[in-house]
């Protein structure tokens, strides 16, 4: 049995692109997920096994059914593809001896309150926050931090279980709605601004990739207001991109990352400064590392796989050639099962998504403006055509 086996772990439907990657450098790859994955689609011609495992597993089953997979089998790397697999990757990493991010690095990329506190540590500006934790604090942080502010949940992606808090009565209530849940969640200054996302690539502590793109409308008003979610590369000789990248490429070394990826947030503040949201140790989601692939020629997902396997044979990532172009991408949930954007026929559009219930396209230029015109039009024209909007769910489902 080779030593260069890959375990991948994940609970959603995707990294299929970093699977191939390990293949096609001769790692064999072993992917774990849930039944009801049975039928997904994995990039079967190349994994060496698929094994499938009942949702909802505790951690102590996980670790029975890995280390159970692992008498027969040599794991090089464990791999958790999602955000939501991160803590038990990390768990299992420690307790198998395997190489890579621990419980406590991990924390930094996945605890809201724990990477607040590491950023604000690593010099970052990030709004004032508190955890949910003693009533006395909560009280004299209230009273100190003028309102709105955004109550939320510790361990969730994207913006689902954001709550936007007006005054103090109204925390109370949902805290006593929230009960012992409470502690799983933090207070935090509301800042109104730009929403940016930067997209890293880490290698050996360096930050050696930046993509760094703007929302359009921020994600936590698309979720929780409806609405059509836009993201684009942003233009690379602008301020935002120049100072984004020299914030971010100082700031992820220091929370701990080593090799791999990133997906960060910052919001550009009304004073004109850019204060730190979140950062997360995977490919962001929502077709962003498309927007990045086709706006850069690099992949993110094959990339993470040449770095795992790079380090694993002890010898230097190198990046490859990047492409100078721009890039971005509409997207919303639809009202048809399959919408039809046959009527969108700008020369720029390069990819049009294919998902249950959603329409959208990725468009690609060399003028971020040509990016930016057409987004703006699109979008517009995705709200009568195609718009339907759905209650906020309480965790992913994708």
């Amino acid at each position: 049995m080779s030593e260069e086996l890959i375990l991948c772990l994940t609970t959603y439907e995707k990294g299929q692109s970093f699977m191939r990657q390990c293949a096609a450098m001769g790692c064999k790859v072993l992917l774990l997920t849930l039944e009801k994955h049975r039928n997904g689609d994995w990039p079967y011609d190349i994994l060496d096994e698929i094994v499938h495992m009942p949702g909802a597993l505790t951690q102590e089953q996980l670790t029975n059914t890995v280390t159970y997979l692992a008498r027969g089998r040599k794991f090089a790397r464990l791999i958790s593809l999602d955000e939501f697999d991160m803590e038990d990757a990390a768990h299992l990493r420690e307790h198998m001896r395997i190489p890579g991010m621990g419980r406590t690095t991990t924390s930094h990329f996945r605890d809201k309150l724990t990477m607040r506190g590491e950023a604000q540590r690593a010099g970052a500006l990030v709004p004032e926050f508190i955890g949910i934790l003693n009533y006395d604090d909560l009280r004299a942080y209230m009273a100190s931090v003028p309102a709105p502010w955004v109550l939320k949940p510790r361990a969730e992606a994207s913006a689902i279980g954001i709550r936007k808090i007006h005054e103090p009565e109204q925390l109370w209530r949902t805290l006593d709605e929230l009960g012992d849940r409470q502690s799983n969640y933090l207070l935090e200054r509301f800042v109104p601004g730009d929403i940016f996302h930067v997209d890293s690539i880490t290698s050996e502590r360096e930050v050696v990739f930046t993509a760094v793109s703007r929302y359009g409308k921020p994600p936590m008003k698309v979720m929780h207001e409806g609405g059509v979610f836009t993201t684009r590369v942003f233009d690379r000789g602008s301020p935002d991109a120049k100072s984004l990248t020299g914030i971010n490429g100082e700031l992820i070394p220091k929370m701990g990352m080593v090799r791999g990826v990133t997906h960060a947030e910052y919001i550009r503040g009304e004073d004109g400064r850019y204060y730190f949201l979140e950062v997360a140790a995977r490919v962001g989601g929502a077709f962003i590392s498309d927007v990045i692939l086709q706006a850069t020629g690099v992949d993110l997902w094959a990339e993470w796989a040449r770095i795992e396997v790079s380090h694993l044979r002890g010898i230097p990532y190198k990046l490859p050639e990047i492409r100078q172009q721009y890039a971005g991408s509409v997207l919303c949930l639809a009202t048809t099962e399959q919408p039809d954007t046959s009527m969108f026929d700008a020369p720029e559009i390069v990819h049009r998504m294919k998902k249950h219930h959603h329409a959208g396209l990725i468009v690609r230029s060399n003028d971020p403006d040509r990016v930016q015109a057409i987004l703006e039009d699109y979008s517009e024209q995705f709200v009568h055509r195609f718009l339907a909007t759905a209650p906020v769910p309480d965790k992913p489902t994708a």
